[in-house]
């Protein structure tokens, strides 16, 4: 059985965390325990007198903070399955000032579901959203136009809205759409079909979300192996480099050559666990042995030598997300990671920031400040083995950390 990461997000009370609620329950995904808590926490928000009304946001707002202001402020997960498929579901932050949150949980996901309030239709915050599922290269997007049962399931509003949100969608790039109608509160066409909306003839998000079919490049034309730890063997002298794949096939035999020191070798043998395999392909996790006693260090990128290699070069374009409150400005240093492989690198130049409420781009700003998305130049202190993130997202996408904190600062993807 296989599993399906998908995210909500949207504006503020879109009712991205209801939704959510929604499918655990209708679903029956809540555990007893979990339901009588939330049933506890309902009463006391709606009073005695509307004991049978659940608050279904309750399931995902997990932080002390995000209850206190009736918000979701960090990426809550929540697990569940059917007979058909396992689930992860992320909520992402509405707020706009937690725009690199909804970056963090939006860059491991096959599938986004954009709600849209019905009774306001696209606002700000859909266009800043879109705008980053289309940067991060979301797969699939679902656009679920909710509270339909505040427009009385009006067909002319939600077909305005699906049309004014295509125009968005073809403008950041997101090709692959399906779009719903649903209500969250009332369960509208999100486990079950809905009664009051029989001019939609699709599928319920549900059944939508079990059946649909999400193209994963696998890139086996351009094989990518980056080492997380060396292991040597206590008995014998040879060493093993474990890591996982995360573009191609591998097979034993396999000339290959290790990036930074662009070293030649051949593969020896491979394994998983203790068992010897005879390829290795992506996602797998693996530990790799070679013919030849060359340097092989945690953070090297070992590639196939017929493939289609790796940009190898110290300057290069990239567009970030900035997470930190302080100032990004141009010649600013910062430590560089992409997988386990770490250099220094410095801004050379901030190309443009993207107004996200116009998708326009404001040219040469000379900083950029928490949330913003910007496209810089950078220079790091040695070549870097990337791809551009369109064509290996897992060899393009990358972090910027500060050096005297060591915190996270940008979530970037090379262009």
């Amino acid at each position: 059985m296989d599993t399906l990461r998908f995210m909500t997000s949207g504006s503020v009370d879109n009712g991205k965390s209801t939704l959510i609620g929604r499918l655990l329950y209708d679903s029956h995904s809540i555990l007893v325990d979990q339901l009588s808590i939330v049933a506890e926490k309902s009463i006391k928000k709606y009073g005695n007198n509307q004991v049978k009304k659940i608050d279904l946001s309750l399931f995902t707002d997990g932080l002390k903070a995000e209850r206190e202001q009736g918000i979701t402020i960090d990426v809550a997960y929540k697990y569940f399955s059917t007979s058909k498929r396992k689930f992860i579901i992320a909520d992402a932050p509405g707020h706009v000032q937690y725009t690199r949150n909804m970056v963090t949980g939006a860059s491991h996901v096959d599938l986004a579901i954009v709600l849209i309030d019905a009774c306001y239709g696209v606002v700000e915050q859909t266009q800043r959203h879109s705008l980053i599922l289309g940067m991060l290269n979301v797969p699939k997007i679902i656009l679920a136009v909710n509270k339909m049962d505040l427009i009385n399931y009006d067909y002319r509003i939600y077909k305005a809205i699906v049309s004014q949100y295509q125009v968005i969608a073809r403008r950041v790039g997101l090709d692959n759409l399906d779009m719903i109608p649903i209500s969250a509160k009332n369960g509208d066409n999100v486990v079950d079909k809905s009664s009051h909306m029989k001019w939609y003839d699709g599928p319920s998000l549900l059944s939508l979300l079990e059946n649909i079919v999400i193209q994963k490049n696998t890139y086996l034309s351009a094989s990518r192996y980056p080492v997380q730890y060396v292991i040597r063997s206590s008995h014998n002298l040879s060493r093993g480099y474990a890591g996982k794949i995360i573009s191609g096939i591998y097979r034993k035999g396999d000339e290959v050559i290790v990036y930074p020191s662009k070293n030649h070798t051949i593969i020896k043998h491979m394994e998983i666990g203790e068992t010897k395999i005879k390829e290795g392909f992506s996602p797998q996790s693996i530990v790799m042995y070679l013919e030849d006693e060359i340097d092989v260090s945690r953070g090297d990128l070992i590639v196939k030598k017929d493939d289609n290699l790796p940009i190898f070069s110290q300057e290069f374009e990239m567009i970030l997300c900035w997470m930190s409150n302080k100032l990004l400005k141009v010649g600013n240093k910062y430590l560089f990671q992409i997988h386990s492989f770490q250099a220094s690198v410095r801004i050379k130049n901030i190309a443009y920031r993207i107004d996200v409420n116009t998708l326009k781009r404001e040219n040469t700003p000379d900083h950029a400040i928490l949330n913003d998305l910007v496209k810089v130049k950078v220079k790091t202190s040695v070549p870097v083995p990337h791809d551009p993130y369109k064509k290996i997202k897992e060899n393009g996408s990358c972090i910027l950390i500060d050096e005297t904190s060591y915190s996270t600062v940008a979530a970037c993807m090379i262009q």
